[in-house]
């Protein structure tokens, strides 16, 4: 091919990456509809020693004294778990001094409940709010086990925006994370650039179909979690399915256009 004819080549390809980029579904601002999700989510705690514990977020273990000081944690973070009182805990993680999130934890009479009102607060200070009710799948007492809830009622106000990157990729943006996650659909892992986000963390997406995007969430190596984007057939409607590794239930986020 002549160099005339190839250039010409290469800005018809450019030109038609740009129009499928501008053209894409998934591009504009998405509401969530709070009414229509609901959420998942798993935790472990084991007594370790004493007043000693491991915590499993989903992002790794991390031990620590239940004694209300900040020690630390994954990802430059410190986690802090104070006794409130009887079947009463509170847990606090910071990052450099800032607080990322609050729980208060509070035991059923008979042990086999715990409720979780959660508070994350992303980089500009915004608080949202999310309560929980775990059940025990595992025989055992006080704290210590495995929990999951599959019906966590989502109670705030949330807008993602989707827009071009690159050729034919595109960025999520969050007001949850201080860096947008810009996807490229070549299955390739990528590191995840959010300062919240733990070390080793990386993502790869595909597209399944024009109206479906697929990501796959991995720390050191494994699978932490699948997410799913689907739009309805008329397009006004995006469903986010997350599902976690090892769990039951997905969690379901509803988006509007």
């Amino acid at each position: 091919m002549s160099k005339p004819g190839f250039a010409l080549a290469l800005a018809t390809c450019v030109m038609a990456c740009a129009a499928w980029a501008a053209n894409d579904p998934f591009i504009g601002v998405w509401k969530l509809d709070a009414s229509r999700s609901r959420l998942a989510d798993q935790m472990k705690v084991e007594s370790v020693a004493g007043n000693k514990y491991a915590f499993d977020f989903g992002a790794g273990t991390e031990t620590v004294a239940v004694d209300g000081t900040d020690q630390p944690g994954y990802g430059g973070t410190t986690l802090a778990v104070t006794v409130e009182g009887p079947g009463s805990w509170k847990v606090v993680r910071k990052k450099h001094g800032r607080i990322l999130l609050t729980a208060h934890w509070k035991l059923s009479a008979d042990g086999n409940a715990l409720s979780d009102d959660f508070t994350s607060f992303a980089p500009d200070g915004t608080a949202s709010n999310l309560k929980y009710v775990y059940g025990r799948t595992t025989a055992t007492s006080g704290f210590a086990g495995t929990w999951e809830t599959a019906n966590g009622t989502v109670n705030f106000a949330l807008a993602i925006k989707i827009q071009p990157y690159r050729n034919d990729g595109l960025s999520l943006i969050s007001p949850f994370a201080d860096r947008p996650r810009n996807l490229l659909f070549d299955g390739k892992d990528y590191p995840d650039q959010s300062s919240n986000a733990s070390p080793g963390t990386r993502y790869s997406a595909r597209r399944a179909n024009e109206r479906t995007l697929e990501i796959t969430d991995k720390l050191d190596g494994k699978v932490v979690d699948t997410r799913r984007y689907m739009l309805s057939p008329d397009l006004k409607t995006l469903t986010l399915t997350i599902r976690k590794t090892g769990m039951r239930s997905p969690s379901v986020l509803v988006f509007e256009r």
